[in-house]
């Protein structure tokens, strides 16, 4: 406080020297911190491509998914036939079952209003998990980033559904594969 004192005594043409340096030093650091943040926001660049090579009117049919069921279970199912081709039900709910298949496996299973499921959720949590690779889901190999993270999505909208591949940096990853229905647009 002494020094803004200080400074307050000073005849205006002596403190805005200062005060520019001041301001200088700011825009500097607001300069260098900018485009540092933009540098850790994640890399599109896999997914618009994914998205893109899905989505390509060149291929003049639509692709089918690699990946369309876990363990019996496809979108569109009721809770019930859920129920009876999985065992390990940890946590029953009217818009979601929780199933714990291992230590290293889990699955949650979401429905819709009408108690069909509407999304897949498959965790393999850990080296001994022996997760599909990314090939076995997406029908092709993805790229790991350098630090040895994976995300690829296709949507397949003739089957109705989207699939996604995520696995976390690491030793010890976790793979997460996600399915879930694609909604229908209302018509007018």
């Amino acid at each position: 406080m002494r020094i803004i004192g200080n400074l307050r005594r000073l005849p205006l043409w002596r403190r805005l020297p200062l005060w520019l340096a001041l301001m200088a030093v700011l825009i500097a650091a607001l300069l260098i911190a900018v485009p540092l943040t933009a540098a850790q926001t994640p890399d599109t660049s896999q997914i618009a491509q994914t998205t893109a090579d899905n989505n390509s009117a060149d291929s003049g049919m639509e692709l089918q998914p690699v990946f369309n069921e876990y363990r019996g279970i496809k979108i569109g199912m009721t809770a019930d036939e859920v129920r009876k081709r999985v065992d390990k039900l940890r946590d029953k709910g009217e818009k979601q079952d929780f199933f714990v298949l291992s230590d290293a496996e889990t699955a949650q299973v979401f429905y819709d209003k009408d108690g069909k499921v509407r999304a897949i959720s498959i965790d393999y949590m850990g080296k001994g998990s022996d997760p599909p690779m990314p090939a076995e889901v997406l029908g092709e190999e993805i790229q790991p980033k350098s630090d040895g993270s994976i995300y690829g999505l296709k949507r397949y909208p003739t089957a109705g559904f989207w699939i996604a591949y995520n696995r976390t940096a690491g030793d010890d990853p976790t793979v997460t594969i996600t399915m879930q229905k694609v909604a229908v647009p209302m018509s007018n």
